[in-house]
């Protein structure tokens, strides 16, 4: 197994399992995230486009819960999702949303979030379109992420999974080139500038 990325892959690291204990050991310049113990790279980082977007997307939900309970986010910031009352250390799920939406003030820690988030968008890339669109989307409607954007930064297609009834069921197709309502959040629509992309 190779220790660096391949093009349009998202390669696991050699080993069983692993969990934050192991992870928080590793060097600081590589990104992994952790589910159900195995450990997926996140590098190269992100291109450009994908990094102006998720700013453009994470400035307008800054505007919008200035001054309210909810709290945005955006990566990197681990997200712990473990199964019951184990320790951090003892976690073997470890995300990093590229953007996310808190409300629960209980979950804040200062290594970053414990429980699943509100809200997340995941803005495809190369090496994680794949894991975005599965192992991730499955991780998110098991922990209760409430709504579950994924976003193709070439064409600003974006669908949109609604939890309910524990299940997120088929997404709703939309474009960021015009407004796409957050369910969760009324009056909330997040829109895109192409021109400052």
């Amino acid at each position: 197994m190779p220790d660096h990325p391949i093009d349009g892959t998202s390669p696991l690291k050699a080993g069983a399992r692993f969990t934050y204990k192991d992870y928080r050991n590793w060097p600081e310049d590589e990104r992994w995230e952790l589910i159900n113990g195995a450990a997926w790279v996140m590098s190269p980082a992100p291109r450009r486009t994908h990094q102006t977007l998720a700013l453009q997307l994470a400035n307008q939900l800054a505007n919008f819960f200035a001054g309210k309970p909810c709290r945005p986010h955006i990566a990197p910031v681990d997200v712990f999702l473990p199964e019951g009352d184990e320790t951090l250390d003892e976690t073997d799920i470890v995300v990093q949303p590229d953007i996310f939406v808190v409300c629960d003030k209980s979950k804040l820690i200062e290594e970053g979030v414990r429980g699943a988030p509100d809200f997340v968008i995941e803005i495809l890339s190369p090496s994680t379109a794949l894991k975005d669109q599965s192992e991730k989307r499955m991780l998110y409607e098991k922990y209760g992420v409430r709504e579950y954007w994924i976003v193709n930064p070439n064409t600003m297609e974006t669908f949109v999974y609604i939890l309910r009834d524990g299940k997120y069921g088929l997404p709703t197709a939309a474009s960021l080139l015009a407004d796409v309502p957050v369910s969760l959040f009324p009056p909330l629509a997040l829109r895109v500038r192409p021109e400052d992309l």
